[in-house]
This record gives C-alpha cells, sequence and structure tokens, in this order.
C-alpha cells in the first residue's frame, strides 16, 4: 500500500466565486452567452444531451466535462431566470441551471460520485458547487417562518420572503470525520448497510452550540465507546451529498475494547500490520479515494512507516 495521502474531491481552488458579481444584473446578463452551463436535476444529477457521434459516452459515467457543460447561447439566447452564478474563471462565467426550468428534457446523466473520481479538479468542483446549491433551491421554496413562497435573488444565492421580509441563505451542515488513534492503532467502524469488508474512520455531524473538539469526543464516544484525549486538524471537504463539510481531524484515543451502539455494526482497532494484510487478502475496503476518510486513514499509515 502506498504511504502517500492520495488526496480527495473538491478540494482545489475551485472558482473565483464572484460574489460583487451576484448583484450585477448586466454583467451577468453579458457574460451569459459565453458562459459554461451546468444543468443539474432535482435528484442531483447533472444533465447533458449526448453528442451525436460515434464517440459519444455510453453511459454517464463515461461522460467528459465537454460532454455535459453546454454553453449559455446553447441553452438559450439570453439569462435565465433560474440560472445561478457559481463564479468566473479568468474571463469565463459559470452558471448552473436546474433541469427542471428547461423546455426540452436533456436525456443524459451523471452523478457527482462519477465526475469526481474522473473529471479534472476545477470542474468537479463546480459540480459539487452547483449540486448543493440548487438542492438547497429546491428544497427551500417558502419561507420556513410563515409558509409564503420566496423569490430568489443575488444570482441565486439568497431567498427573500416577500410576507415576513426574513432573508435566507444556502446553508452547510457541518460534520466532523476523525482517525482515531491510541498510539500503534487505528480505530475503524462499519454500518450495517455498507458492502461487506468496507470498514472507515469515524463522522458525524455536529449539534447545535457544539465545538468541533466536543463533536468528536460526543461520536467517538456514542459510536465505539472510546474516550478522546486530544485532536489535531488535518483539513476539511466539502460534501454536497446533499449539503455538508467535512471537517477532518486525527485524534488520541484511549486503548479501551471498542464497544458499538445501534449506530454501527461494529467496531475494533487496527494495527498497519493488520490493515495492509487484510486489504491484501481482500478482506478489508477501505474508504474510497473520493472522500477524506481514505486520506486521513493514508495519513496514518504514513505516520506508522
Amino acid at each position: 500500500m502506498s504511504a502517500v495521502p492520495s488526496g480527495f474531491a473538491f478540494r482545489g481552488p475551485g472558482l473565483d466565486r464572484a460574489e460583487l458579481l451576484r448583484e450585477d444584473a448586466a454583467g451577468l446578463d453579458a457574460r451569459w452567452p459565453t458562459a459554461r452551463v451546468l444543468v443539474v436535476d432535482a435528484e442531483g444529477l447533472a444533465r447533458f444531451r449526448r453528442p451525436s457521434k460515434e464517440t459519444a459516452p455510453a453511459t454517464g459515467a463515461e461522460a467528459s466535462p465537454e460532454d455535459v457543460i453546454c454553453s449559455g447561447s446553447r441553452l438559450a439566447d439570453t439569462r435565465p431566470a433560474t440560472a445561478s452564478l457559481l463564479g468566473v474563471d479568468g474571463e469565463t462565467a459559470w452558471f448552473v441551471l436546474p433541469h427542471e426550468s428547461l423546455q426540452d428534457p436533456l436525456p443524459g446523466r451523471l452523478g457527482l460520485r462519477e465526475a469526481a473520481a474522473t473529471w479534472p479538479a476545477l470542474p468537479a468542483s463546480a459540480l459539487a458547487q452547483a449540486r448543493a446549491l440548487v438542492h438547497w433551491q429546491q428544497r427551500n421554496r417558502h419561507c420556513g417562518a410563515c409558509g409564503a413562497a420566496v423569490v430568489f435573488g443575488r444570482a441565486g444565492y439568497s431567498a427573500n420572503c416577500p410576507g415576513c421580509g426574513l432573508d435566507h441563505y444556502p446553508r452547510t451542515d457541518p460534520a466532523v470525520i476523525v482517525a482515531v488513534t491510541d498510539g500503534s492503532r487505528l480505530l475503524l467502524g462499519r454500518q450495517a448497510s455498507w458492502p461487506a469488508g468496507r470498514w472507515s474512520v469515524l463522522a458525524g455531524f455536529v449539534e447545535p452550540g457544539e465545538s468541533l473538539e466536543q463533536a468528536i469526543a460526543r461520536e467517538v464516544m456514542e459510536e465505539a465507546a472510546v474516550p478522546v484525549l486530544s485532536t489535531r486538524y488535518s483539513a476539511s471537504q466539502p460534501w454536497p451529498f446533499p449539503g455538508s463539510l467535512m471537517v477532518g481531524f486525527h485524534a488520541i484515543g484511549e486503548p479501551v475494547v471498542p464497544r458499538v451502539s445501534d449506530e454501527l455494526e461494529q467496531a475494533r482497532w487496527f494495527t498497519r500490520a493488520d490493515i495492509e494484510r487484510e486489504v491484501a487478502a481482500g478482506e478489508l475496503k477501505l474508504s474510497p479515494r473520493l472522500s477524506i476518510a481514505r486520506t486521513l486513514i493514508e495519513e496514518w499509515l504514513a505516520q506508522q512507516g
């Protein structure tokens, strides 16, 4: 196994989100014809026309950014009211358009996980942003305070309620994900719904009024009954499935026998030798390289080397 961290999806610099441009309707209109546009449906899938050529992708998983990303002028002569600005790359603006707003449906479908596994960092990051933004818009069409229909503004990044005057903004739910070690072993757990042999580091959502460090201590105790002694930040990863931010840590835990609750099917300590042997035998499947979980595991393995 490689001791070099694999990296993970959506970690690149991404687009310049160009917040000031969100209020500039004339500037947005002027950029539309040459813009790059992602079309995302209610299921979070990128939608696209299949090219009429022999090399057209047979399945969504084989679609490249060139297959999926449209020019603004190809979709509409003028910027649709439902188009939301993702940002700019140099002089080129990027937008997302809800698939349901198109008059003619697009047959091609591509999931974000598939795109993240094969696309370059910038378009993959843009699709992650697009998916999360459309998800928020489609599930917040009415005011949570009075129930009136909201009006979206700021190029898709705010929702104003004409009934009570409240402004609503896209939300991201923070979650902690942590590689816990007792010094020589790594704590991994598995959920009953996962494929056979799949194990990963522990994770959970942050509760109201809770710090990240408090969330780590609570989640590890709830899931595996292992007390956490200290924590160290590693990295973060946007996780738009549908709208989370994974904040990654390494932690030191007491070397007690793990005891699972109803959140996990199993939890146990692994030495580096255990992981290498069981992966080689096909008995242990680690988190996919798409996720920060895999990087946390590989960072721990590198430290043990």
